[in-house]
């Protein structure tokens, strides 16, 4: 059994019943949420005009490997309604996967750990809540340091 961690988010519609729903779905397909970051209201990152985010994070136990677990996430982005819009636009909904054990994986279609987490707060502020002395695999330093590191940086 594999941990990972996803972040969720939505800027489009009903945010908070998107993540939510999200949720649902990922336990539908047998996947277990272990744990549940509270929800983060965040600006917008990339594009700066459109609506505020909705961001959290989940911790999941699963069975299936990595591009299943992706497959399975890009089959719930659709059925929630996320289309292919802008890089960085708005989202009916946003799932990533973050970290998988301590998996690293590089393939034209999934990289793992994430390769931006470290300069977005809005992902390390949930995934912190949950996972604060995870160690990147890459980074070799932990979430809330990363944090930690993020937030200096966005104030600079």
């Amino acid at each position: 059994m594999a941990t990972a961690y996803i972040g969720i988010g939505s800027n489009l519609g009903n945010r908070e019943e998107n993540c939510f729903r999200a949720i649902e779905l990922l336990i539908e397909k047998g996947v277990k949420v272990t744990k549940r970051s509270s929800l983060y209201k965040t600006a917008p990152w990339g594009i700066k005009d459109q609506p505020e985010f909705i961001n959290m994070a989940i911790e999941v136990e699963t069975e299936v490997v990595p591009g299943e677990l992706l497959r399975i996430l890009k089959e719930i982005e659709v059925r929630l309604g996320r289309n292919k819009g802008k890089r960085w636009g708005p989202r009916v909904i946003d799932l990533d996967i973050l970290f998988y054990d301590d998996l690293v994986l590089k393939t034209p279609d999934l990289d793992i750990p994430h390769p931006e987490m470290q300069k977005r707060t809005f992902v390390l502020e949930p995934l912190s809540e949950i996972a604060p002395d995870k160690i990147h695999p890459v980074l070799k330093t932990t979430v809330k340091d990363l944090l930690f590191k993020s937030r200096e940086a966005s104030a600079n």
